[in-house]
């Protein structure tokens, strides 16, 4: 009598071709950054059938949220979470800057060939950018309003001018200007974009503390 065949875990196997997958779009934006990535590409570098890719993640963007999600996740999501989560405006804008450089530094030319790829044809990377910059978006409003409501922001600055400029100086562009073009360290790329968005948005910081510390 022949042994009955061994049954499939399938989540295991749906597991497997998720990481894989994940993984070939990493590979793809490391040896053709400047290229769309292709699904077909992404198939044959994960070993699996092109209908696999669509199985698993459902569509073309599906994938690239689910490599956003591993991207933010290994290069420092967590850290940046917790910069976020402080209880002082002040120590949440500092944070924050020196998370997200940290996560721009760890993984630079993923994250540069995205932006790139981006500017070009939003499509070709899932709307990867577009989740980013939305998540990105939401946080420098909430950081904003922080500012403003500890007493941290100047006067002379609205918190809809504190979001404007929030913007190109918490960005990836940002950060690779100074860390790639001008070639200054990921310790001096983090000190130069804090103490440029404090002076430009926020009261001398004795000042700031004393007002919180006295409530007045």
């Amino acid at each position: 009598m022949a042994e009955p065949a061994a049954e499939v875990d399938v989540q295991l196997v749906d597991g497997a071709a998720a990481s894989e997958g994940v993984d070939a779009v990493a590979t793809c934006l490391r040896e053709a950054s400047t290229e769309p990535v292709s699904l077909d590409r992404v198939a044959r570098i994960a070993r699996v059938a092109r209908s696999t890719i669509y199985l698993v993640f459902g569509s073309r963007a599906g994938l690239f949220d689910a490599f956003t999600d591993d991207l933010w996740a290994r290069t420092g999501l967590p850290e940046l979470t917790a910069a976020v989560a402080h209880p002082d405006a002040l120590e949440h804008l500092r944070g924050g800057i020196t998370a997200a450089c940290r996560m721009y530094a760890a993984d630079r030319d993923i994250y540069h060939a995205l932006h790139s790829l981006a500017r070009v044809d939003p499509e070709s990377v899932g709307g990867a950018v577009e989740k980013m910059n939305a998540e990105r978006r939401g946080g420098m409003a909430f950081l904003a309003r922080r500012l403003a409501e500890d007493g941290a922001l100047r006067d002379d600055v609205s918190v809809a001018q504190a979001e404007d400029l929030l913007w190109p100086l918490c960005s990836f562009e940002m950060f690779d200007l100074l860390y790639t073009d001008r070639g200054l360290s990921i310790t001096d790329t983090i000190g130069l974009i804090v103490s440029t968005a404090e002076r430009t948005l926020c009261h001398p910081v004795s000042a700031t503390r004393k007002r919180i510390g006295t409530g007045t």
